[in-house]
């Protein structure tokens, strides 16, 4: 698995429930540039994302049941192209709950499933590492480590991280805290060994590329996929400053829907752009008019 992933949206329909033909929707959208309509500044169509990731912490995994969970995947799996892999969240609070729903998601199809740090409690690294070492063990499909103490309260480090890699069915880490020093640590610990190191946050993705990531899992690529994209043929292509003058312009509007207005905010921007996000599921509401009119802006803005 390698290059840009994207953390999808789960849309809902006005009673609340999973929006399945609009979920299929949403992935033929970022998957397919041509559809998209959209143009890089030398005329081209970027092409779609390299990966997908339901039911992660942008898709409100937590607000999902494990049924729910179960049947978004399977939609997610039947409706991405075949050359497009399929990362699904599956952590739980609990490990049962966590092995129970990575089980499934490898019935469904999966390419791999990404597990986020036991939470809310706290735990200290030995757990956490227990706890992930014994699911590389038992899990029948590739295992990917998510850091993401902001929302689960424990990060990972270089050391604990590193030490991971080393198992033979833990394949990578999507990194969202934020922490470039310690991305660039643990990228130098694990270059030896087969272990896929993504970038959680778009406004870091060139530079991380530059580290030597294999990609950026961004929840900005639901509202601009084919920007990122260009940020990736870019860097590939040896065009390291047009990557970060391209990753640059998208800082403000990844921090509007992303930092300043989460999930309401990421829905109101992929929805402007005419993909089918949905609202939030409460506790989350819609956001304001203003902040609507600003983040429309934004995406405007950002685009070509």
């Amino acid at each position: 698995m390698n290059g840009l992933g994207v953390p999808l949206v789960t849309p809902f329909d006005e009673d609340g429930d999973v929006d399945e033909d609009a979920l299929a929707d949403l992935v033929a959208w970022v998957t397919d540039g041509e559809r998209r309509r959209e143009v890089t500044a030398g005329g081209s169509h970027p092409s779609g994302v390299d990966f997908v990731v339901p039911c992660a912490s942008h898709g409100e995994a937590e607000l999902l049941t494990v049924a729910e969970r179960d049947r978004v995947t399977e939609v997610v799996v039947e409706a991405t192209p075949p050359d497009v892999d399929v990362l699904a969240g599956t952590g739980h609070p609990g490990y049962r709950e966590t092995r129970e729903q990575t089980r499934r998601a490898a019935d469904a199809g999966v390419d791999g499933a990404l597990v986020v740090a036991p939470c809310p409690v706290r735990h200290d690294e030995s757990t956490v590492a227990a706890y992930y070492r014994d699911l590389a063990d038992e899990s029948e499909v590739p295992l990917y480590l998510s850091d993401t103490p902001q929302f689960t309260g424990t990060a990972l480090s270089v050391e604990t991280a590193a030490a991971l890699a080393t198992h033979e069915n833990v394949h990578g880490m999507v990194d969202t805290a934020g922490d470039f020093d310690a991305f660039q640590r643990l990228r130098e610990r694990t270059r030896e060994e087969a272990f896929e190191l993504f970038v959680g946050d778009g406004s870091l993705l060139a530079p991380a590329l530059d580290a030597g990531a294999d990609g950026g899992v961004c929840a900005l690529a639901n509202v601009v996929p084919g920007r990122l994209k260009e940020v990736c043929e870019l860097h590939l292509g040896g065009e390291d400053d047009a990557a970060r003058q391209l990753d640059r312009r998208l800082l403000e509007l990844d921090h509007a829907v992303t930092d300043e207005y989460g999930v309401p905010g990421l829905k109101a921007a992929t929805d402007y752009r005419g993909a089918p996000a949905g609202a939030p599921r409460r506790p989350h509401r819609p956001v304001d008019d203003d902040a609507r009119t600003e983040i429309e802006t934004l995406v405007d803005d950002a685009l070509p």
